[in-house]
Formats: structure tokens, sequence, C-alpha cells
């Protein structure tokens, strides 16, 4: 309950303008609206616990608090950072009782990826038996952060990440609180939502500082931005956003988007991302996404790691950013990649099988007495300097690895495979093979 106190306390805007239904809720319409799935939740009247994962700013803690008013259910807040297993016993305690006087406990848990895996397993018996119904809060990837026996017991909802337009929705309720509009003009107000970068919060901490501003001058770009910061883009380098960059990154490289390519590498650089993890990466798709369509992209993106090893930031982004241009515009082909992948399996699928003895050595007598490098040809005695043997173990079929597509300079290798192919059956036909 509200104090007569607390009610004359100042409060945030973002608190102030705080929906109070979930109609007010903006940004959303996927998860709340009539024929979405939490809207057809709740006109079942049914309630399941469940997990809202998005970034910060979405209103996942207003949802939960409104769910818990829409459904009559007592609402738990509890935030995971401040909270043990003591706070932990208490709540369920609380709401044991609670169930036994006829009713029922939302418990809120925010940033319930802190919570440990002893911790989450502590929910399960509680969740089962209906003693709460569990709505979690998190801005990771449930995948990674929670137990799969807690995720097997929740839906998990995602929320977006506040467009422009719900945004804008929210400028507007400032100025109807405030009666008066942002002494802003078209372009600052824009830059202004661009810098809240989706979080309607963050939005209304700015905007609650110029509506402090008096109404006259009006604030261009330039002076909005010496009273304000830009939000730091959201990039956490262990955890979602990391691996969601790298790979817009690797496949905007594949699709030859040179100028996304770029967008995705400043991405990562500005969030913070070490350049020496993009430089490894991009080694790897030389030879994953072009290997022999361009055999020179593979040194070229060693060159570009060595390149900011040596001279470090910022200059050496640029020799990343050199590299990231070279990989967009090289041909592609994965012939060398699926050719790996292939050998990789046949060698597990035909156990130890040993070489031909033909291309054995033979350092002992004994080894010449079994045979070991007998009837081997010497490839450069051959008057083409091709003997076409065959170096696949005596067990096994011959077998088909590598097949390039003519891509960039692969066209040139085909030329040699057919050569050699058209030798080796040359050859065959000699000794009398098929």
């Amino acid at each position: 309950m509200t104090t007569l106190f607390e009610s004359q306390a100042p409060r945030p805007l973002a608190d102030t303008l705080r929906p109070q239904t979930l109609d007010e809720v903006v940004g959303q319409d996927h998860l709340l609206g009539k024929e979405a799935p939490l809207g057809r939740m709740l006109a079942s009247g049914r309630m399941v616990s469940l997990l809202l994962w998005g970034p910060p700013g979405t209103g996942k803690t207003t949802i939960a608090r409104l769910l818990a008013e829409h459904t009559n259910l007592h609402f738990e807040p509890l935030s995971a950072v401040f909270s043990g297993v003591a706070d932990l016993r208490k709540v369920f305690e609380a709401s044991k009782n609670r169930r036994e006087a006829g009713r029922g406990t939302l418990l809120f848990v925010d940033e319930i990826h802190r919570f440990n895996k002893a911790q989450q397993d502590g929910f399960l018996p509680y969740v089962e038996d209906g003693t709460i119904t569990l709505v979690g809060a998190t801005t990771e990837n449930p995948s990674f952060e929670l137990n799969a026996a807690l995720l097997s017991r929740c839906q998990v909802f995602v929320l977006n990440r506040l467009d422009d337009a719900a945004l804008e929705e929210l400028l507007v309720r400032s100025e109807e609180l405030d009666q008066k509009p942002l002494p802003l003009d078209k372009d600052a107000r824009a830059a202004l939502r661009a810098m809240a970068d989706g979080d309607g919060r963050y939005l209304l901490n700015m905007t609650a500082e110029i509506l402090l501003l008096p109404s006259d001058p009006v604030l261009d770009t330039a002076a909005l931005t010496e009273i304000v910061q830009k939000r730091m883009p959201l990039y956490d380098k262990a955890q979602d956003a990391h691996y969601n960059l790298i790979s817009a990154l690797h496949k905007s490289l594949r699709g030859s988007d040179v100028d996304a390519s770029l967008y995705w590498l400043a991405r990562m650089l500005s969030g913070g991302e070490d350049p020496r993890y993009i430089a490894r990466r991009l080694v790897r798709f030389a030879s994953e996404d072009i290997g022999m369509a361009d055999p020179n992209a593979l040194p070229h993106s060693i060159a570009a790691w060595e390149a900011y090893e040596r001279i470090g930031s910022p200059e050496g982004d640029l020799a990343i950013a050199q590299s990231v241009i070279y990989l967009a515009t090289a041909p592609k082909s994965n012939a060398a990649y699926s050719a790996f992948k292939t050998s990789m399996r046949s060698a597990k699928e035909t156990g130890s099988l040993s070489p031909p003895k033909h291309i054995l050595n033979a350092p002992t007598n004994l080894m010449k007495d079994l045979g070991y490098g007998a009837g081997y040809e010497y490839d450069h005695d051959a008057e083409d300097g091709f003997s076409g043997q065959d170096y696949f173990p005596e067990e096994m079929q011959r077998a088909n690895f590598y097949r390039p597509e003519g891509k960039g300079f692969e066209k040139e290798v085909v030329k040699r495979l057919d050569y050699w192919q058209k030798l080796w059956q040359e050859k065959g036909q000699e000794k009398g093979e098929t």
C-alpha cells in the first residue's frame, strides 16, 4: 500500500507513465493482442508459468504486474540480483498460506537468469503443484541461462525492442502528462527516439530532463546531443547479442553484401567486441565460404589479423574492415569445406584401414619382405608427371570428396582435375584396370 508520504514523493517519469492496463502497453501487440498468445490465454481465463525474454525497457515488469491484476493473483515481486535461498523460502511459505486461504500467487522474478542451478531447481515443486505461478523476466537467452527442467515447465514469450512508433507514443504521453510539447524540432525528436535504441525506460528518463527545459528555444539535433547522452548499444560479449551479431556478419559476408557486412562489423566494434575474435572468424570464413574460389582470401584475412596485432585499435580496425570488404566481394565456394566434412565422415566410418602397401616406406628388411613399397611408381619419373596409381586403402572404393563448382579460381582447379582424371582413366586402361 502506498503511504501518504510516498504518494507525495517525486517519481520517475517512467514510473508515472507505467501502463495501468494491458491495452496501454506499447510495442508488444504480437503478445498482448486479442489473437496473440497472451491475449488468448487471458481471454480463456487461464494463467500458466511463463518467461518474458526481451531487452531492457520493453515492459517485462509492467506486463507481469498487469497479468497478476487481470487474473486476481497476488503479485509477489522478487529480484534475483538481491535475493537468496532464505528469501525464496519466505516467498514459498507465504504462497502456501495464501493458497490455503483461497488465493493464488504470481511470483515475478526479475533477472531470473542470475539464479544458479540449485536455486532454479528450487522453483520446480512449487510450480508443479500450483503453489506459485512463475513469471520470470530475463534479458538473456533462456536456452543458455535457464535449466532445461525449468524451461520445460514454462512458456517462453519474446518481447520486441520498442519500434519507432511505440517510442513516439511514449513521447506523446509524456507531453500530455506535462501539458506542453517537447522543445524539439522534427529531426531532434527523431534523434531522441534513435538514442533510446528501443528502450522505453531510457527514452522516458531522457524525456524527463528535456521537459524541464523552457519551451523556447526549440532544440535541433546538435543542441539535443549536448543535453543528453546517447545510449550505448546493447551488447554482451559473452551472451546472446555476441552470437547474433557474429552470425549476422558471417551470413552477410556469405551473401556478398559488403555494406551489410561493414554495418555488422561496426556494430560489434562499437559494442566493445574484441577485434581479435572478429579477425579469427574472418580467417575461418575465408576457408569455409570462399576456399579455392579465391585462394588469396585466406592469406589476406591472416594479414589483416597480423596487422591488427601490430598496430592495435583504432588503426588496426581498418585492416579488419579491409578484410571484410575483400571477403564480401570475393567469389564464394564451400566446396573445400564440404569436401573436408565428407572426408571426415568417411574416415570415421572406415575405421583403421591401412594405406595400400605400395605407398608405405620400407626402412627394414622385414617390411620389404612384407611388400611395403612394392610397386610404387615415382610420379616425377612418369612422362607426364602422373603415375595414375590409387592411393586409397585397398579395402575401400575410391571416393570423390572435392567437387568444385567452377567459381572464381576454381575454374582453373576444375581444368586441372579434369586433366588428371583423364590421365588416370588412360593409365587405368593401360594397366587393364577399370
